[in-house]
């Protein structure tokens, strides 16, 4: 390669070859970027989005049974990472709504939680605060909205805010830039607020 970018002292005919030589490389490299960087097909899409979910999930599973680390893995992360992978190039696959909307939700449900207790009306109206609240603040999230049905069932209390809420969403939101835009090539996210 080097012998044909510095022959500067060549006739007409090997200035002529040395560029075929050049124009050749190139093609070989475009098609070579241009396999590296291929979208993925429309039929292996849902394959791929169920291994990165499957990634996700199983990482935030090992912190949390394999590990003295705490908590990492909720119930609605799953259907988070779902959106996150599927429907990505929507609002509440955004980073802003899904660290806001789970955060917001949990925070209502604890609350909840510590002042009237499990009951019926406790249950939906935490749901329906929440709901309010995402919508209100534009942070839509829609598996954030089960959060407070889990603090309520599960007997909450404001320790399960940092673990697994705010560590795990981070994760989540962390793998899934990894996996969208810089393995998948994918436009995520359209802005993180």
């Amino acid at each position: 390669f080097v012998k044909i970018f510095l022959n500067l002292n060549c006739s007409k005919y090997s200035i002529k070859k040395n560029r075929n030589h050049f124009f050749i490389l190139q093609n070989v490299y475009n098609l070579i970027v241009e396999k590296i960087y291929m979208k993925i097909r429309k039929n292996f899409e849902p394959i791929v989005a169920g291994i990165s979910a499957a990634i996700v999930i199983s990482i935030l599973a090992f912190f949390t049974l394999e590990t003295s680390a705490g908590v990492w893995l909720m119930f609605s992360f799953g259907a988070t990472v779902f959106i996150v992978f599927v429907l990505y190039d929507l609002d509440t696959a955004q980073p802003k709504n899904i660290f806001f909307g789970h955060l917001i939700s949990i925070i209502v449900g604890i609350i909840f939680n510590e002042t009237i207790g499990l009951s019926f009306y406790s249950l939906g109206l935490s749901v329906g605060v929440a709901v309010v609240l995402m919508v209100y603040f534009k942070v839509m999230h829609p598996p954030a909205a089960s959060n407070p049905l889990v603090a309520l069932f599960m007997d909450l209390s404001f320790d399960y805010i940092f673990f697994p809420v705010i560590v795990g969403t981070i994760v989540i939101i962390l793998l899934s830039i990894l996996i969208n835009k810089i393995i998948l090539k994918r436009k995520y996210p359209k802005g993180f607020f």
